[in-house]
């Protein structure tokens, strides 16, 4: 739990902020005019270039927790907390050549809407009700950092302040769309990469009288890697399958936002280019902005001056530091980057939310023939929905030590199957309808199991303590667990049953791109 006391900042400072976030709102609210349908809603109307795309796609990865989450990281454990924005580039041949040409040719809105394509409805009604909430916890996580942010720079009551900018985000959401989250987040992220660097940047110099950013550091601090299975909450091998496997599958893959991201681009060659430019430059960099206030506030600690108290919270150790290092104004002006992170995420999850609800929900099941108009008044009302629901999750994440921790419990939770169905759905012809649901199925029920027995988990920890108890055990392990228990269930359910016909597979799997393509064409043109 957070106390409630104002730590730093001038009203200069919060003057800045309140500003930006009027302006963010206006500045959102201007592109409602392009927003008359649901395509335009959910897809931008697929216009926009590759460049405007990459930046937008890397301010949603660089959410709310970022700032907070990585800066705390890296002041416990050093460089090693970069790693997951590192490790993203060996899917890329995956998702450029399978995955984003499945989504694009065979014209589906979203995640869901491709299980029942690939396999059936009660399928998709399953992985509905799994992405759902993903993101709807997602939101709920990106909401609690931006209450504990704010509450560090004006002393607002956690819940109040994420309510607060949680309002600002759904009223530009729900007016524009896809295109305002697309342009409000071209501008967010561009301003959180500048401030983030900024900060390591004069953290760097303020350094300098006292030896230097690097000879302040920790041994322990410049390793790339962390150790291999200790601590139980930071550990190499616990990222690895956590981040690296599980949660850069899931970003990439079933992440409804991303996808639509890159769907509202001009082609598939644009969204192949976005995402080059993301992981391989933009994401890099994003690393270092994110993390470097945690890597200056553990220096300045070791100088022993007193600047900052090796008492230090660690959730707050960018904001302190910014506020070291800056000057107000210059202050106020990072930390809009920082309230830029908060928004641009949680922005592009509740139009996700949105398009789920509407597109697998409520079209299938509720009102099945009606005008366009009718289901756009209905993704604008469940994107009000979204942020409540995502709000009422805060108190949850409240009860974990560390930011950190909770994104990384929940998603361990509920990543692993859905990430199995979904390249296992790709990649294997021979994979089955009833596979892909007993994936999900099965591969939830034994999530739950380890919940209540974490004890299941121990043969998969290699040799990491649990950490704690339920939920709070095995934190990063159990991404491990839940990757080989689902994706052993689809394995042994295929071996026994029926898959499709090929010809019912084309632009669904693995080595029919081109037949799609062909078939795509033949469509527009038609």
């Amino acid at each position: 739990m957070v106390e409630t006391s104002k730590i730093v900042g001038t009203n200069i400072d919060y003057a800045i902020i309140i500003i930006y976030l009027l302006g963010i709102l206006c500045f959102g609210m201007f592109f409602s005019k392009y927003t008359k349908s649901t395509k335009e809603f959910f897809l931008a109307g697929q216009r926009f270039a590759w460049w405007l795309i990459a930046f937008s796609a890397v301010a949603s990865l660089v959410g709310s927790y970022s700032f907070i989450k990585y800066s705390e990281a890296t002041y416990k454990y050093g460089l090693s907390a970069t790693q997951a924005y590192l490790d993203d580039w060996w899917w890329m041949p995956i998702w450029m050549f399978g995955w984003i040409p499945f989504i694009y040719y065979s014209r589906v809105i979203s995640i869901p809407e491709y299980f029942g394509k690939r396999f059936n409805q009660p399928t998709r009604a399953l992985a509905t009700l799994l992405l759902l909430l993903y993101m709807l916890f997602y939101i709920g996580m990106n909401l609690y950092t931006l209450g504990v942010a704010l509450h560090a720079l004006l002393g607002w009551n956690v819940i109040l302040a994420s309510l607060i900018v949680a309002t600002i985000v759904t009223i530009y959401v729900t007016a524009g769309g896809q295109t305002s989250v697309i342009m409000t987040d071209l501008l967010q992220g561009i301003i959180l990469i500048i401030a983030g660097l900024a900060v390591f940047i004069l953290g760097t110099i303020y350094l300098q009288d006292s030896g230097g950013l690097w000879s302040n550091l920790p041994q322990t601090h410049k390793f790339g890697m962390a150790n291999f299975n200790k601590p139980a909450d930071f550990n190499f091998v616990g990222i690895f399958w956590q981040d690296a496997i599980c949660n850069s599958a899931a970003f990439w893959f079933m992440n409804q936002g991303i996808l639509m991201r890159f769907m509202s681009a001009k082609s598939i060659k644009e969204s192949r280019k976005a995402i080059l430019f993301a992981v391989l430059i933009l994401m890099p960099i994003s690393a270092l902005a994110v993390a470097g206030g945690g890597l200056v506030g553990r220096a300045i600690v070791a100088t022993g001056t007193g600047a900052i108290p090796a008492s230090v919270s660690p959730k707050d150790i960018f904001i302190i530091v910014t506020d070291l290092v800056t000057k107000p104004g210059i202050f106020g002006l990072i930390m809009a980057g920082l309230v830029s992170a908060l928004m641009s995420t949680a922005d592009t999850l509740i139009n996700a939310v949105s398009a789920v609800f509407v597109n697998d929900i409520y079209r299938p099941y509720f009102v099945k023939k009606a005008e366009d108009k009718h289901y756009l008044k209905a993704a604008r009302i469940s994107s009000v929905g979204a942020a409540f629901i995502g709000i009422s999750l805060v108190p949850l994440f409240m009860t974990f030590k560390t930011i950190y921790a909770a994104h990384a419990t929940f998603t361990a939770a509920i990543t692993p199957p859905l990430v199995s169905a979904i390249l296992m759905g790709c990649l294997w012809k021979r994979y089955t309808t009833k596979a892909a649901f007993w994936t999900l199925l099965g591969g939830i029920i034994m999530m739950i199991i380890s919940f209540i027995h974490p004890g299941v988990i121990s043969p998969f920890a290699h040799g990491s303590e649990p950490g704690g108890t339920y939920f709070h055990a095995y934190t990063y392990m159990r991404a491990l667990y839940g990757l080989v228990t689902s994706i052993s269930i689809g394995v042994l359910v295929t071996l026994f049953t029926t898959p499709k016909p090929a010809s019912e597979l084309i632009g669904l799997v693995w080595g029919t791109e081109k037949e799609a393509a062909k078939k795509y064409k033949e469509q527009v043109k038609l």
